[in-house]
């Protein structure tokens, strides 16, 4: 392939691609689900602020989810808490009768463990404990140092730290390490 037809074969698939908040839909609430991976945690005072900021200006960003055609469900990425107050806040959940604006995303898994990481992370800060729980499943599906650490925005450093704080040794498994440290001879 030349680099003209490179070029014109890289317009036609970003033509192709649109982004999901161009097709936000109104889901029940009953309908949406949080997913069992996300590290992030907001302490009260900021759940009451989210809930007063959606009070006071509406929804601004929809609840980005991956719909499960299985179960018919859809499944949260990114927007949990935004999810939380329209199911625990009775007037917010009244005034926007139940429903909730969702934006969806097709991908696999551990894509979309990336995605509520790459989410959480631009946004601040997360559960160590759960982001090492993450790293672990990540690595049992398969996914590679490289992989994680560009998909989740980590540095090497803090891959290995992750993994130290697992202590699980399948972690490292496949690693090379220096002759001067062997585990057997421990």
């Amino acid at each position: 392939m030349t680099t003209k037809d490179n070029i014109n074969y890289n317009k036609n698939k970003m033509k192709e691609f649109r982004s999901p908040v161009y097709g936000v839909i109104a889901v029940p609430i009953e309908k949406v689900q949080a997913n069992d991976y996300n590290p992030n945690s907001v302490a009260p005072p900021e759940m009451e602020l989210l809930e007063t900021s959606i009070w006071e200006d509406g929804y601004t960003m929809p609840v980005v989810c991956f719909y499960d055609d299985i179960n018919d469900k859809y499944i949260v990425v990114d927007g949990f808490h935004r999810y939380s107050v329209l199911r625990d806040s009775k007037r917010v959940f009244e005034r926007e009768k139940g429903m909730l604006p969702v934006s969806i995303i097709d991908k696999e898994l551990g894509d979309r463990m990336a995605s509520t990481i790459r989410h959480n992370r631009a946004r601040g800060s997360h559960s160590i404990d759960l982001m090492s729980t993450i790293v672990s499943e990540l690595v049992e599906m398969g996914k590679g140092d490289a992989w994680i650490c560009k998909h989740i925005g980590m540095s090497k450093d803090e891959l290995l730290r992750m993994k130290q704080i697992t202590g699980l040794a399948s972690l490292f498994q496949n690693k090379s390490f220096s002759d001067s440290w062997n585990a057997e001879s421990e």
